[in-house]
């Protein structure tokens, strides 16, 4: 109290200050009034007496108070620990305030740890902060106090183990049966297992028969899925290859491919042909869905003609053959499947296949040639294109002469005959055509010639006498390369006037007989014949011949009137120079011997008293003759009867002249 005034102020004191504080409190005894506080503030602390009337008025006074923030621990706990990847882990930090300074600390704490985690938590009324993380990973996890006004920050830290969590792999197969080059779908489903959470992540590689060997990634949902068409039957295995966070695991599943069903597609380039035409059959075979995938194997291929034949499918599933072999009818392609992918199947095509068209063409060896002569006709039938083939079957040649023959077509489509008979003209060889082969016609001309040929002439006996029987022959033969037998007559001609024709007979001779004969050179002329050429030959006939005598007497040329010269009954009588008979029908020749040369005057036949006379019996001279003085009356010798001569005068008597 104030002097003057005294005694011990009763009543209260108000205490305000920083931090809000506002507390009242009585005076004691002694007129003193005192608060404790854990919550006070740097500041200025006012105490405000309220005064107790009517003895003591209010009064108030101030504190500077100075309060500096506690230090604190902060402690971290986790739990569980150790964990596995994807358990959920609590972390708490409990922050507590260091003597002298107490109170519960507030604010927030800041968890930072591997992994990146960086999170933010407040205090609770007891001073700790907690979260829980299922994504945690091994390492240190530190907790920081970020401290208040009050109360300093600090920092803890734990060491945390977080192991690999198990997972389980689930397989499915969609569908499970399928056939061989279906879509198949496999998918492994992979789990973490309790208590660890979370999607794993990683790959998955899928192994099986057929070779199946595929590493696919996992999706956000934990699933990895491949789809194939190139499955097996058997057992199929998807192994989870784990990562830092999740183990690995397995699981199977069984599947079933059977074989799939096929079509064989056949066709047949061109459709429609000829014999011997070269044809391509393809077999397409392709897989029926949901099958896929090219088939491999081989197809057989039969059919008319006798065809059966195997070949293996191309990479495009195909077959082909080619033929020049086939018939009509129908060729079916089967394919012989390849297990245990593809199922057999056949198809069939119908071909057309019709006679192929020819050609024949006629050859004469050789041609020209000659009556008799060997000569090889041949027909070669050929097969016209497309088609091909040798031909089989016959030909008949027709052609002059009356050529009608039919031959057989040899392995080279040839069909050959000789003949030694042929004639000049058309020879047609028509090929009769066959199953495969339509018929045709060929022709050739022939040039046939006369064969040359060569006349011998023979006389027996030789040497003869004359009044003997000599027989004449002459053989007519053919030359090569011709032959057979001519044909036709012979003309005999020699001395003595001999001319006489005889047929051949059918050995090529032609003979004559004669006693008459006189020697000299008889000449045979063969006459020749359509197939035949003339020829001649000749022999020299020897016959001792009869001595002759001609006698003449001398004659005179006289003038006419009318001044032409003129003889008058010239002649001369031919006779046996033994006999003295008179030998008839012999030519006797008259011949002037002027100075000039030689005039021929005439020529008569003897009569039946050997007198050839000139006829008319005045014959005409020319002027020239007046100055012969002689002429000659000869015998050339005739058949059996030697030569004779006989010279006789020639006088010119112009006066008187003659009528």
């Amino acid at each position: 109290t104030n002097a003057p005034g005294s005694g011990t102020p009763t009543g209260t004191v108000t205490f305000t200050g920083p931090g809000g504080l506002n507390v009242t409190v009585p005076l004691n005894a002694g007129g003193q009034a005192c608060l404790s506080s854990t919550s006070l503030t740097s500041g200025t602390v006012t105490a405000t007496y309220n005064g107790d009337g009517p003895c003591f008025a209010a009064s108030s006074g101030t504190l500077a108070l100075a309060v500096n923030p506690a230090a604190t621990t902060t402690t971290v706990t986790a739990t569980p620990n150790p964990s596995v990847c994807g358990q959920s882990v609590t972390l708490c930090a409990t922050v507590t305030a260091n003597a002298p300074g107490s109170g519960t600390p507030t604010g927030s704490v800041t968890f930072t740890a591997p992994g990146g985690l960086n999170v933010t938590v407040p205090l609770n009324a007891g001073g700790q902060a907690c979260f829980s993380s299922t994504s945690l990973i091994t390492g240190t996890v530190t907790a920081v106090y970020n401290g208040s006004s009050c109360f300093l920050p600090s920092t803890g830290a734990a060491s945390l183990t977080v192991n690999p969590a198990a997972s389980t792999t689930t397989v499915t197969a969609t569908p499970a049966t399928s056939v061989c080059g279906q879509s198949v779908t496999l998918c492994a489903t992979v789990a973490i297992t309790p208590p660890g959470s979370g999607t794993p992540t990683g790959t998955v590689t899928f192994t099986g028969p057929g070779g199946l060997n595929q590493t696919a990634p996992l999706n956000a949902s934990g699933q990895a899925c491949i789809t194939t068409t190139s499955l097996s039957s058997g057992t199929v295995t998807a192994t989870y290859n784990g990562t830092s966070c999740a183990g690995g695991s397995s699981g199977s599943v069984a599947v079933t491919v059977n074989e799939a069903a096929t079509t064989t597609t056949v066709t047949a380039t061109p459709g429609t042909s000829v014999c011997g035409q070269s044809v391509t059959v393809c077999a397409k075979v392709t897989t029926n869905a949901p099958g896929s995938g090219t088939p491999t194997g081989t197809v057989t291929f039969a059919g008319p003609g006798g065809l059966n034949q195997t070949v293996p499918l191309n990479a495009s599933g195909q077959a082909c053959i080619t033929t020049t072999s086939l018939a009509t009818g129908t060729i079916t392609a089967t394919y012989n499947g390849e297990g245990p992918c593809f199922a057999g199947s056949s198809g069939t095509i119908t071909v057309t296949v019709n006679p192929a068209t020819t050609t024949t063409a006629v050859s004469l060896t050789p041609n020209p040639s000659v009556c008799g002569q060997t000569v090889t006709v041949c027909a070669k039938v050929t097969t016209n294109a497309p088609g091909s083939g040798t031909p089989t079957g016959t030909v008949t040649f027709t052609g002059p002469g009356g050529l009608n023959q039919t031959a057989p077509l040899n392995a080279a489509g040839q069909a050959c005959f000789s003949s030694t008979s042929l004639s000049s003209g058309t020879i047609t060889a028509h090929y009769n055509g066959a199953p495969c082969f339509t018929g045709s016609t060929g022709t050739a001309t022939a040039t046939v010639n006369p064969a040359t040929t060569t006349t011998t002439v023979t006389a027996t006996p030789n040497p003869s006498v004359c009044g003997q029987t000599v027989t004449v022959c002459a053989t007519v033969t053919t030359n090569a390369p011709g032959s057979n037998t001519p044909t036709g007559t012979v003309t005999f001609t020699g001395p003595g006037g001999l001319n006489q024709t005889a047929p051949l007979n059918a050995a090529g001779q032609a003979c004559f007989s004669s006693t008459s004969l006189s020697s000299g050179t008889i000449t045979a002329h063969y006459n020749g014949a359509p197939c035949f050429g003339a020829s001649t030959g000749s022999v020299v006939i020897n016959a001792t011949s009869v001595a002759t005598t001609l006698t003449a007497a001398p004659r005179q040329i006289r003038l006419r009137l009318n001044g032409t010269f003129v003889i008058q009954t010239m002649n001369a009588t031919l006779r046996n120079a033994a006999t003295n008979a008179p030998i008839p029908g012999m030519t006797v020749t008259f011949t002037a011997n002027a100075v000039s040369g030689p005039i021929l005057i005439g020529t008569a036949v003897t009569d039946a008293s050997g007198v050839a006379t000139l006829a008319p019996p005045t014959v005409t001279v020319p002027s020239t003759i007046v100055t012969a003085t002689s002429y000659t009356a000869s015998f050339a010798a005739a058949a059996c009867f030697a030569r004779s001569s006989v010279t006789a005068g020639l006088t010119f008597v112009p006066i008187p002249p003659v009528p």
